[in-house]
């Protein structure tokens, strides 16, 4: 029988080998009790002990894992979006309309704001003339008993681009046995305070007025005309030097007015016009 060699264990050089792998350590974020990211959260605050000692000592800093601070951030980021647009849908079911005269104003077909100026507001009257409020309705002025020779105000606009340009187009186009008609295009240049007729004086009744939103001296003009027969000064008119001269742009001959126009807000060079007994069509106001 061969005698059987010795065998060596043989062991790795110190240096090659490998340390045992320590546990995973969690990285910790340290949170201060006082922070508003409690006040924020009050579910995540009523978790943690967050109560003043009785000693004068500051409290100590709530440590927890970074990865649920990041998890509870991307959650209130998703969340509070939408905590804010319920919130906002339930204050608008809340509204509702309520009176803020001028109790003897009369009836009313055109109403304008000023987006720059969100309490200043006017109104004018089928048989009043127009109406300024500067604190959103409880107070109201007339402001063109002084000028206006007619007191039937069909529409009226006011130029984004300028507000002190209001235009105010004359006679109701609401077809009724007794409409009021009027004596063409009024304009202020200062607000309200001082008005002058710039033409279209036999339109009649005026539908709609719509003023360019980037050049307060560009203006349309929706003439209905005579209720009662044919005339002329009817459909769509512009002028492009504040009313000086105006442009019929569309007719459709003496017995058929224009009512009413809407400007394509991303080519306000095109309107949207509608014709008294016909359907709307797109018009180029070139």
């Amino acid at each position: 029988m061969q005698p059987v060699a010795n065998i060596r264990t043989l062991k790795a050089p110190a240096a090659s080998r490998k340390p045992p792998s320590a546990p995973k350590r969690h990285k910790m974020c340290r949170l201060n009790p006082t922070s508003p990211f409690f006040a924020a959260m009050p579910s995540l605050a009523a978790t943690q002990d967050v109560s003043p000692p009785p000693t004068a000592n500051p409290p100590a800093p709530t440590v927890i894992p970074c990865q649920t601070m990041k998890s509870v951030r991307i959650l209130s980021l998703l969340v509070f979006p939408l905590l804010l647009v319920a919130q906002q849908a339930d204050l608008f079911n809340q509204l509702r309309f309520r009176l803020v005269g001028p109790f003897r104003g009369g009836r009313v077909v055109a109403v304008a704001g000023v987006p720059s100026q969100p309490n200043v507001y006017y109104f004018g009257g089928v048989g009043g003339g127009v109406w300024k409020t500067t604190d959103s309705g409880p107070s109201w002025l007339p402001i063109s008993d002084a000028t206006f020779k007619t007191s039937s105000v069909g529409a009226i606009a006011v130029a984004d681009s300028d507000p002190n340009v209001i235009y105010a187009g004359m006679g109701e186009a609401c077809v009724r046995g007794n409409a009021s008609n009027g004596d063409g295009v009024y304009k202020s240049s200062d607000g309200g305070k001082t008005w002058h007729n710039v033409g279209l004086r036999d339109s009649y009744h005026i539908g709609a007025v719509r003023v360019h939103p980037k050049n307060a001296d560009i203006v349309w003009v929706a003439a209905l005309g005579h209720l009662w027969g044919p005339n002329p000064e009817r459909g769509v008119y512009r002028s492009t030097d504040g009313g000086v001269t105006w442009k019929q742009v569309l007719t459709r001959g003496p017995d058929a007015g224009a009512v009413d126009l809407a400007l394509d807000p991303s080519n306000p060079r095109r309107a949207l016009r509608r014709i008294l007994a016909g359907a709307p069509q797109s018009l180029p106001l070139r």
